[in-house]
Parts: structure tokens; C-alpha cells; sequence
């Protein structure tokens, strides 16, 4: 193992073995006389906090080696270990009559290296988050406040005195090892001095934390976030010790107090994005404020009714009024408070069906997807308490629609909507502020309000298109009957019209000229010939009459027959494709056609085959050749627009590409649902 993997484990492992030493010692009887007045609780208590501490130490300098703030922090932890053992062996060791070997140094650091205390915790608010002091002018504040510090630990270490008086000790401990003899006149003007110094001299490090806090951004307020979320913590603790006698509670705040600091500033170091501290720090704030508005009501209202009926009533009755008054009158009042308060703080998003129901029927009663939209935003800032809420919804064609409920924030924060796993829009909120601050039921919340808009605004976008669509059907089947109707009225019909004239004509000639009569219906025949040209034109316009006559492979292998050359080799390769409604075929035929005439014309290829296949859903259409392709700076044309437009007529799609190996690539998709 290299130094640089063990070093860090050296001040953990001594914390814990100075903790297994004050177990060991705990576990004895003291000697007769004792415990002394100044180790009135068990040694372990303080030893643990060591180990704890000793333990983050070691997590920090593993994924951060060098660390300065890790250093620190372990060599905090063995001081509390030490700690622990030295007041573990006085308890045991030591009695007005008796004491065990090295009793004067367990003494000396029990009773006065804990002026090292402030000292240290300093060096870990300094070193926070970074390993480093500040530098520039804060940097030299940080290190003369520590060395302010120390000279007052130095001076309470060579004080002839010690802080509350000597305890009963038997000869040969001696209390004052490191005292110096200093006349009474300097103690009586430097001992006031001290503890005012020392205390100014602290104040130095919360002050950088709070220099670091407004200077930083981003992940490194994160990290001092963790450190005030602890120091939070912590007063709400000593403000329920206040108000709460329970056994050994002390122990316990004096363990929080060591250890939830270190524990913050640990996770902000090595993993700041384990839990989302803003929010963690926000909640924390709400419902500390919260329960303590419910208690401090709690106690006036008890107080109220004690007042009003205590001198009326013997103690027992009292109990079961308060009992009966509280369950029956106080506890609903102050639910309801509670949730008015969490209302007006946080808003709506208690009540997630209430929400959800709602905008479901605000949005039943609104058309256009711009409203729709609207009612979101409103009901998303009125659920949140927000100030701002912008809702995004994208489009076909990179168009969006947009909702905007009041005034945006200097910062916001964007998060995504997401239907059917795939990003549809967005909406943005306040970056900043307790109410912006989501859990993942907010979250939750916020995605199904949210993605209710999706559905409204896709709905009413299928639904314009749907109209659209009818228009356009209808539009086109005018078109057609207008064209067709021009094409019967202006071209067939007086065709038609001239050939009965010319017939008659010529029946009128045959008893006077033969022969003219004769020539009269040899021109007729043109005409006639001419008209059933027009007429199947108009047929194949309609729908190609090859695929009646020979069915879509039929069709296809006369067109490929039709377009191959010496150059240019076409083969048709088709599947099963009976039963394929009318539309399918003229669109697979149409399609192909499109495609092979492009290669005929543009592609300068030497081979191209269409495949036909036909699987549960769609009919498939591939036309490759070996050409050279489509430049990737050309505009489609009017043919390639038309592939598009008829596949997707049916609901369908087509792609077109170029593979790397040169040669164009048509695939078309064409579904099966309008089988017959």
C-alpha cells in the first residue's frame, strides 16, 4: 500500500483505538471515592464523536488526497478520542486518596488542552470548502485570528488558576504543570481581555464563510449550502432542548452538534449532489417554522384554558378538559392552519388531484391550443405559488406554441416535457426562491400537469390538421370532378358530337356519292379513334389500367420492361400482394413509377430493382440503383414532393438516401388500413 493510500488512515485508526481504550476503561469501577466532580459522565460519549469524526476525516482525504479541510477534521476527531480517554481515566483512575500513574497529564489535557476546542473548529470553517484559506486581505484576517486564538489558549494553559475551581486530588497530581507564576496585578487586567479577544478572534471564520457564500456560484454555493443547513440544524436542535427535559438529551446534542457540521461539510466535498440541498434547506426552513408556529399556539392555547379553568377544577379534570378541547375544538383549527400555512407558502401542490382535476376541466372548456396552454401556465403558478411560468409546446415544422404567465425572473431554469419518451417541450420557472424549490412528488406533479398540455395541444393539433385535411380531400375531389367534367364537356363531348355529324353526313351521301360518302366515314374513323385515345387518358388518370389488367406485379414488370435499355437494366421483385386495397396499389405503382422515371432520367445508372414486400402492418416499396446519386445541396423536386405526398395521403412515409457506396435509396412505407 502506498503512503499516499495509508497516510490517511493513521489519525483514524489511532481515534479509534483511543475509543476502544475508553470503552475498556469505562467498563471499570472507579476507584474507591470517586468518580471526581469533574468527569461526572462516561468517557466513550465524548471518545465516539472522535471516531465519527475520524471517519468523515478519511472519507474526504480518500476522494480528495491532500485535502487541507480533511487534515483538519481528522485531526479534530482525535482530539475529541483523546479527549474521551483522558476524562475515562480520570473517572476510573482517580479519587481524593489515590491516583493512577499519569494522572497529572490526564488532568492537565482534560482540564485545559479543551481550550484547543474553538481553535480547531475554527481551522475547518476557514479551510471550507476548499482545503485553502481565502486569499488576499481575508486570508491574512483568517491567520491572525488564529493566532489570536492560540495566545488565548497559551494564556489558559500557563494560568496559575483553573476555570471552576481545583478539584480534591491526593499528593502527587499536580493541577497547574504548566502554570507560570504571574503577579496578580497582570491577571487582574489581561483575564478580563481574554475571553472578549478569544471571541472576537472566532468571529473571523463564520465571517469568511460568509465572504466565501457571496462570492461563489454554481457548485460551490451548493457546497456552502451544505455547511448552513447544518448550522439550521443544529439551532433548531438546541432551541427543542430548550423546551424539552429528557434524560441524556444533552449527550445527544453535544454529539449532533460535533458531528452534523462535519457530516455536512463531508457530503459537500466529496458528494455535494448526493441529496438537492436547496431544496433539503428550504424544507427544512418551512416546516422548522411551521411546527414551531403549531407549537408556540399549542402552549398559548393550553396556557388559555389552564387560565380560565385551573382554579375551578381539580388537576385531573383539568387534564381531561384540555384533553377534550383540544381533540375536539383546537386539533382541527390547527390542521387547518398548518395546511393554510403550507398553502401560502408553498401553494397548491399539497392537493395533486385537485390540481390535476382542475385543469382537466378548465381544459374541456378551452378550444385552441394557445388557451389551452394558457390555463397551464395559470395553473401551474397558482399550484407552485410561482411568480412566473412560461410553457412551450413544439410543432411540426419547428413551430411552437408558447404561454407565458407574468413577469420572468432574472434567472430561470428550464426543464423538459416529455410525451411518449420524446422532449415536446419545455417549461420554465424561477431558478431562485422556497416556492421554486421541487421534490420529486413536485416534480411528479408538475410532469402531469404539464403533460396534460402536450396531450391537449397534440389533440388540437390533429385536430386542425384533421380539418385541414377534410378540406383539402374535398378540394381535391372538386378539382378533379371540375377537370373531368372540362374534359368530358370541352373535349369528348363535341368530339363525339362532330363524328354523329360527319355519320350523318355521310348517310346522306351514300345514295347520291358513294365514294364521297365513303371518304366522309374514313375521317369519322380518325375522330373515333382519337376519342377513345381521350377516353383512355382519362382512365389512366383515374387509375393506371395495368394494374386491372395485370395486377400491381403485372404492372410493375411492363413498366420496368417499358424503361429498360441497353444502358439501363430494371428488375421487379414482389411478395405475396393479393388483397391490397385500391389506394395501396395505385400509391405502390405511382410511387415506383415516380422513382424509376428519376433513375431513367437524372441517376446515369447501369441496374435498378424494385422490391415489393408485404409484412402485418404495411406494404413496402424499395427502388435502388447504382447511380451516382443525389447532391445533398439539390432541392427536391416536384417528383420527389410527389413520392412524399403519396405515401403519406395513406398515413405513410418514405425515405430517401444515398448510401456511402454510391446509388440512390427510395423506401416507402405504405400501412395496411385501408384494406378492403
Amino acid at each position: 500500500m502506498t503512503r499516499e493510500r495509508w497516510a490517511p488512515l493513521v489519525l483514524p485508526v489511532l481515534s479509534v483505538a483511543a475509543f476502544a481504550a475508553t470503552v475498556v476503561l469505562d467498563l471499570r469501577e472507579p476507584l474507591p471515592g470517586g468518580p471526581p466532580t469533574v468527569t461526572p459522565e462516561p468517557g466513550w460519549i465524548y471518545a465516539l464523536n472522535g471516531v465519527v469524526l475520524a471517519v468523515l476525516a478519511a472519507i474526504v482525504l480518500r476522494n480528495r488526497p491532500g485535502h487541507g479541510f480533511g487534515w483538519a477534521l481528522a485531526g479534530f476527531g482525535l482530539f475529541w478520542a483523546l479527549d474521551g480517554l483522558a476524562q475515562a481515566y480520570v473517572r476510573v483512575g482517580l479519587s481524593p486518596d489515590e491516583a493512577w500513574p499519569g494522572m497529572t497529564f490526564a488532568l492537565w489535557f482534560l482540564l485545559r488542552a479543551g481550550s484547543l476546542l474553538p481553535v480547531v473548529t475554527a481551522v475547518l470553517l476557514l479551510l471550507f470548502p476548499t482545503g485553502r484559506f481565502l486569499p488576499g486581505r481575508w486570508g491574512v484576517a483568517s491567520r491572525a485570528g488564529l493566532g489570536a486564538m492560540l495566545l488565548v489558549c497559551l494564556a489558559l494553559v500557563v494560568s496559575p488558576t483553573l476555570p471552576g475551581g481545583a478539584p480534591p486530588v491526593p499528593s502527587g497530581v499536580d493541577l497547574t504543570p504548566t502554570s507560570i507564576p504571574v503577579p496578580a496585578a497582570v491577571t487582574d487586567v489581561v483575564g478580563p481581555l481574554l475571553r472578549p479577544l478569544g471571541v472576537i478572534a472566532f468571529l473571523v471564520a463564520p465571517a469568511t464563510v460568509v465572504v466565501r457564500y457571496r462570492a461563489s456560484r454554481g457548485a460551490d454555493r451548493q457546497q456552502l449550502r451544505w455547511l448552513l443547513w447544518s448550522v439550521l440544524v443544529m439551532l433548531l436542535a438546541v432551541a427543542v432542548t430548550s423546551l424539552v427535559d429528557v434524560p441524556f438529551l444533552g449527550v445527544v446534542m453535544t454529539f449532533l452538534v460535533m458531528v452534523m457540521p462535519a457530516g455536512a461539510m463531508t457530503i459537500a466535498i466529496v458528494r455535494p449532489d448526493l441529496v438537492a440541498i436547496d431544496v433539503l434547506f428550504s424544507r427544512t426552513l418551512l416546516y422548522a417554522s411551521l411546527w414551531t408556529l403549531v407549537v408556540v399556539i399549542d402552549l398559548a392555547a393550553l396556557a388559555g384554558i389552564t387560565a380560565v379553568v385551573g382554579d375551578a377544577l381539580d388537576q385531573q379534570q383539568v387534564v381531561l378538559l384540555v384533553l377534550l378541547l383540544t381533540a375536539v375544538v383546537y386539533a382541527p383549527l390547527r390542521d387547518r392552519l398548518r395546511t393554510g400555512v403550507r398553502r401560502l407558502v408553498l401553494g397548491d401542490r399539497d392537493d395533486p388531484y385537485d390540481v390535476v382535476a382542475g385543469l382537466a376541466s378548465t381544459l374541456e372548456r378551452t378550444d385552441s391550443a394557445g388557451e389551452q396552454l394558457a390555463a397551464v401556465a395559470r395553473t401551474v403558478a397558482t399550484a407552485f405559488g410561482v411568480r412566473y411560468v412560461r410553457v412551450e409546446v413544439d410543432r411540426a415544422g419547428s413551430e411552437h406554441v408558447v404561454a407565458t404567465h407574468g413577469t420572468a425572473p432574472a434567472e430561470t431554469r428550464t426543464l423538459p416535457v416529455t410525451y411518449r419518451d420524446q422532449e415536446v417541450g419545455r417549461i420554465v420557472l424561477p431558478a431562485r426562491g422556497l416556492r421554486s424549490r421541487l421534490s420529486g412528488r413536485d416534480e411528479r406533479l408538475l410532469g402531469d400537469l404539464v403533460r396534460q398540455a402536450a396531450i391537449a395541444a397534440r389533440t388540437s393539433r390533429l385536430a386542425e390538421e384533421l380539418q385541414d385535411s377534410r378540406e383539402r380531400l374535398v378540394v381535391a375531389r372538386e378539382e378533379e370532378r371540375r377537370r373531368i367534367r372540362r374534359d368530358l364537356h370541352d373535349g369528348l363531348g363535341p368530339a363525339l358530337s362532330g363524328v354523329v355529324f360527319r355519320l350523318e353526313s355521310a348517310r346522306l351521301l351514300v345514295p347520291r356519292d358513294p365514294t364521297a360518302a365513303a371518304d366522309q366515314i374514313g375521317v369519322t374513323t380518325g375522330e373515333v379513334q382519337e376519342v377513345v385515345a381521350d377516353v383512355r387518358r382519362l382512365v389512366h388518370d383515374l387509375r393506371p389500367p395495368a394494374l386491372d389488367d395485370r395486377g400491381l406485379a403485372g404492372a410493375l414488370a411492363q413498366l420496368a420492361e417499358g424503361l429498360s435499355t441497353d444502358a439501363l437494366a430494371v428488375t421487379v421483385t414482389t411478395g405475396e400482394l393479393d388483397d391490397l386495397s385500391a389506394a395501396v396499389e395505385v400509391a405502390a405503382y405511382r410511387i415506383a413509377a415516380e422513382a424509376l422515371t428519376n433513375v431513367a432520367r437524372h441517376a446515369a445508372a447501369t441496374h435498378a430493382s424494385v422490391t415489393l414486400t408485404r409484412d402485418a402492418d404495411a406494404l413496402l416499396v424499395e427502388v435502388v440503383d447504382d447511380g451516382r446519386g443525389i447532391d445533398p445541396d439539390a432541392q427536391a423536386g416536384v417528383g420527389m414532393l410527389s413520392l412524399r405526398e403519396r405515401a403519406a395521403e395513406l398515413g405513410g412515409t418514405t425515405e430517401v438516401t444515398c448510401p456511402p457506396a454510391g446509388g440512390t435509396v427510395v423506401r416507402a412505407r405504405l400501412p395496411l388500413g385501408a384494406m378492403p
